[in-house]
């Protein structure tokens, strides 16, 4: 397939940009030291582009495959008229030698105008080498602003245009036809390329989200709001309308993909999480401290991670250092000894005391605060990230992924409106029992609770989050109807793995979302969540736990147990060796290996689990004790 047939994709975005300065290369740098009579943008039929420099005696060639021209590429003559999309690449030549910079420009074949759409527009191409995987390919990128006009169209000049490589992205997310994507904008030595997007400051790293599961489309950007609007460390955003295109036609109506995000990335740069940089001979302290960016990331941490010593049950799993990933040996080091240094005073007996000089204490509790609002299904197990500045403390944040809330999801009920999800968040290995910890803490609890109560006053008000639903809402009115007339899954109560809200309209889901996170709000202002002063046991008692034999497929099967005379109560049950509790459900669970400890969520008086057999499929749960209160 020729290269210069471009895949392409148009995107557009909620918000205009504000003029913020480009870092690194711009527009015209990409054009180098050659003039384009036309430049980068869409065309229906063709377009005719006529080159020149201002470089003395030199002799211009050009490609129209995306390749470096040479001393024996094509040399131009006379305007050149293109029918197909083209990435036009010129450079001078004196005596035979490459003089002045490279110039590129783009032009994209198109039969669709997207006239009067009141959202900006991004186009990418990855050069007809169709659907992007995980690895990057060559892409181009252009954007159109509607400005102060108000609407803009694929026919407008674009106020970006540049090269840049693309990928598939994401987990869970990646299996949906809706992809997610990651872009990265270059320059003609294929070197980052800082562009601001939008508003958003110039950078080369964005990440473009594509809402489904959450059909009222707008999760992620209100988790992000409250977040931003609470302190924590937040990426900007825009919404935005895809097209894809992934074969050698023009961009067509057919192509289009529906209402996503263009997001920032988040990496330690001065525009977005500015941290300390660690040079490779930063090995001593107070140097070797930082900046690092960790995240916590459920079976899907990837190296460089970090690696805990202790005891099984209790230990850090899947640690990702995200910045920087090029860690010298003594660096990683001293950070790994570092986190282990904080988890086993975690584990002590005085942590109460020491865990405030360890930790930006306000930003974790604003960020428990968060998830448990919208109870975030990965909450503290992926997607769960963490900072630390030089000679600073262990920073929770920035905020990230956090679609699946607000009644979507449906794993460790995390579609419920009561009960907490710290407590349900069951997985096996554990990412880490480090928040629990710390809501272990009285002292703790206390400044949680008088936080909540504070954000219900604020940030979290009734009013607030009405009028941040009805901002983030209004614009996406028209995108919305496309994008349900391309995913026609309103009513469709399963989205992949995840249960999902249903209603007959965009609106009826809006409203469904609304009426969730009233529901939410209030049980966490009531005695049993974070309202009030708190609330005294019930005397301890005794109640009766009945195990129900579940499903038994291949190497696994799922366990029932319903607990009588009281409602709250502790349950034990032995685990016999190997097996292995995997998945836990309407229940806090406390998972000791062959002790398993149940206590309620809020989800009343029947929880469930999975265990794999490991060999010794004859065994099963037994109940030890049930005590009340």
């Amino acid at each position: 397939m020729n290269p210069s047939k471009v895949v392409a994709i148009v995107i557009a975005v909620l918000l205009t940009a504000t003029g913020v300065p480009a870092r690194g290369s711009t527009p015209k740098a990409l054009a180098g030291d050659i003039t384009f009579s036309t430049p980068s943008g869409t065309f229906t039929t063709s377009v005719t582009v006529a080159l020149s420099t201002a470089i003395g005696s030199a002799q211009i060639r050009y490609s129209t495959d995306g390749t470096v021209p040479t001393a024996a590429s094509t040399p131009y003559a006379s305007p050149l008229t293109l029918t197909a999309t083209t990435q036009l690449r010129a450079q001078a030549f004196v005596a035979g030698t490459a003089a002045g910079s490279m110039g590129t420009q783009i032009y994209v074949r198109r039969a669709v105008e997207a006239a009067g759409n009141n959202l900006p527009l991004l186009l990418l191409d990855d050069y007809g080498k169709g659907k992007p995987g995980r690895d990057y390919v060559d892409a181009a990128a252009m954007l159109f602003d509607p400005g102060t006009a108000g609407t803009t169209s694929l026919a407008a000049a674009p106020v970006v245009a540049t090269r840049a490589v693309m990928r598939l992205r994401g987990q869970s997310s990646a299996m949906f036809d809706k992809t997610p994507w990651r872009i990265e904008f270059r320059d003609d030595a294929d070197e980052d390329a800082g562009y601001p997007v939008l508003g958003m400051p110039a950078d080369g790293d964005w990440v473009l989200r594509g809402p489904f599961p959450d059909k009222a489309l707008v999760r992620e950007a209100v988790m992000m709001e409250i977040a931003k609007q609470m302190g924590l460390a937040t990426p900007r955003y825009r919404f935005v309308e895809l097209y894809t295109n992934f074969d050698a036609n023009p961009v067509a109506a057919a192509d289009y993909q529906g209402v996503y995000l263009i997001e920032e990335t988040i990496e330690n740069d001065k525009d977005r999480l500015d941290l300390k940089k660690l040079d490779p001979e930063d090995v001593t302290e107070p140097d070797v401290t930082g900046g690092y960016i960790l995240a916590l990331e459920w079976l899907a941490a990837e190296e460089p991670t970090l690696t805990c010593t202790g005891a099984a049950a209790t230990c850090w799993n899947f640690l990702e250092v995200k910045d920087p990933d090029d860690l010298v040996p003594a660096q990683r080091t001293w950070l790994n000894a570092y986190i282990q240094r904080f988890h086993d005073m975690l584990h002590s007996q005085g942590f109460a005391s020491q865990y405030p000089s360890w930790i930006d204490v306000g930003s974790w509790v604003d960020l428990i605060i968060l998830n448990e609002f919208g109870r975030d299904m990965d909450s503290y197990v992926r997607s769960t990230y963490f900072y630390k500045d030089r000679s600073g403390p262990l920073v929770a944040g920035p905020v990230w992924d956090k679609d699946l809330t607000f009644g979507v999801g449906g794993y460790e009920s995390n579609n419920q409106t009561s009960g907490f999800q710290y407590q349900s968040q069951n997985r096996q290995p554990q990412a880490s029992d480090w928040f629990k910890i710390l809501l272990s803490d009285p002292a703790f609890q206390t400044r949680l609770r008088a936080r909540w109560q504070s954000l219900r006053q604020t940030v979290l008000s009734e009013a607030s989050l009405t009028t941040l639903v009805n901002g983030l809402t209004t614009p996406l009115t028209a995108g919305a109807a496309r994008n349900f007339q391309k995913w026609p899954n309103l009513t469709t109560a399963m989205i992949g793995p995840f249960v999902t809200p249903t209603a007959n309209t965009w609106q009826g889901q809006v409203q469904t979302m609304r009426t969730w996170m009233t529901q939410r709000a209030t049980w966490l202002d009531s005695t049993a969540g974070w309202g009030g002063g708190g609330t005294t046991p019930p005397p301890g008692g005794s109640c009766t736990a009945t195990i129900t034999p579940g499903t038994v497929w291949g190497d696994r099967y799922n366990t029932s147990v319903t607990v009588t005379g009281a409602t709250t109560w502790t349950v034990t049950l032995a685990i016999t060796a190997p097996q292995q509790v995997t998945t836990t459900w309407s229940a806090a669970f406390t998972n000791g290996g062959t002790t398993l400890t149940v206590k309620p969520n809020g989800s009343g008086n029947t929880f469930g689990f999975t265990t794999m057999t490991n060999g010794n499929s004859s065994a099963r749960p037994r109940i030890t004790s049930c005590a009340a209160g």
